[in-house]
């Protein structure tokens, strides 16, 4: 079995990353969209990344435009529209599909490791998956779950 860490994404500008460069640190996976009625989540998001990141949070956002183009057709619109209307910080990649054909291989791990109310499928933007230090999916939450209420899973899993 796997873990998040065997997993290469891609950045805005097209470079490469392997998440291993987070391994020991607790993540917040997420597909984010700039025009969706969830959007108002980057605040919360945000908020948690300030208040745990020096405990070793890491929250990794994915803009997704396959539900109801969501999302600007350019990564630098999506970046500058996160940090200038929500003070985002945290890492922000390349665009990606979470279903289907063409979906991204890390999507396809982490809805292997938890499925939601649709099975397999995420069925919205904004929906998170927790990761432990070791890389495990810990939890995946809902469009519609408050990046406050995973607040108590994650102090759980930083305090390992």
């Amino acid at each position: 079995m796997g873990t998040v860490y065997d997993y290469t994404v891609k950045m805005p500008n097209g470079e490469q990353k392997s998440l291993k460069d987070y391994e020991g640190k607790a993540l917040i996976i997420v597909n984010t969209a700039s025009k969706c009625g969830f959007t108002p989540q980057f605040k919360g998001l945000q908020e948690l990344y300030d208040k745990h990141k020096d405990k070793g949070l890491e929250i990794l956002g994915f803009p997704c435009d396959q539900f109801g183009n969501q999302e600007f057709d350019n990564i630098e619109e999506t970046t500058q529209f996160c940090q200038m209307n929500y003070g985002v910080t945290f890492p922000m990649f390349a665009k990606v599909d979470v279903n289907g054909d063409n979906e991204d291989p890390l999507f396809t791990f982490l809805k292997g490791e938890k499925k939601g109310l649709l099975l397999k499928n995420i069925k919205w933007n904004f929906t998170k998956f927790l990761i432990d230090q070791n890389g495990n999916v810990v939890e995946r939450y809902a469009p519609t779950t408050e990046p406050s209420k995973i607040e108590g899973d994650l102090l759980k899993v930083i305090s390992e």
